[in-house]
């Protein structure tokens, strides 16, 4: 597994903030199930560039917490079965799966961890972890969607011993 991380404000933490991102993808692709090698960058940004980003990508005029770009369609959510049928799928380079591109707010991070109680690590985890759940092709567009989700991200974090 292959996480590219950019840093374009630095990430105030007390925890290290590559390696979290990589056990918590590491984590999720092993709970999916995901039968390829993969590749995931990460840019870390303050609240006035994901702002500015939401509003070109997205075209909603308001700060978010992160944001995600899948770089594959999937059949269903979760479902790899034909990924290898596209090629660009893949990098020619490495032969790892492209999962797309997370922009994460640093400032958001540290607004909804004080916000829910809960610690700083524990968001930055989540946060990522929900990212990479898009980047497989899960949504929240339906309360049915919302559930699996939260479910996968509660089962993943507590098998990592990230709580609330």
């Amino acid at each position: 597994m292959t996480l590219t991380l950019e840093e374009e404000v630095k990430a105030p933490f007390a925890f290290d903030c590559r390696k979290l991102a990589e056990e918590v993808v590491l984590a999720a692709l092993t709970s999916e199930d995901f039968p390829y090698e993969a590749e995931v960058n990460l840019l870390l940004v303050s609240l006035e560039d994901i702002w500015q980003i939401n509003k070109e990508q997205r075209q909603i005029d308001a700060p978010t917490d992160v944001l995600s770009f899948p770089l594959i369609e999937y059949s269903a959510p979760g479902d790899f079965a034909n990924l290898e049928e596209d090629e660009d799928n893949f990098n020619p380079d490495t032969g790892e799966a492209l999962l797309g591109d997370i922009v994460l707010c640093i400032d958001k991070v540290k607004e909804q961890a004080a916000q829910f109680g809960h610690s700083e690590k524990r968001e930055y985890a989540f946060l990522i972890l929900h990212s990479l759940l898009h980047l497989l092709g899960y949504d929240h567009m339906t309360q049915e969607d919302s559930q699996i989700m939260e479910a996968k991200q509660n089962k993943v974090l507590c098998q990592m011993g990230i709580l609330r």
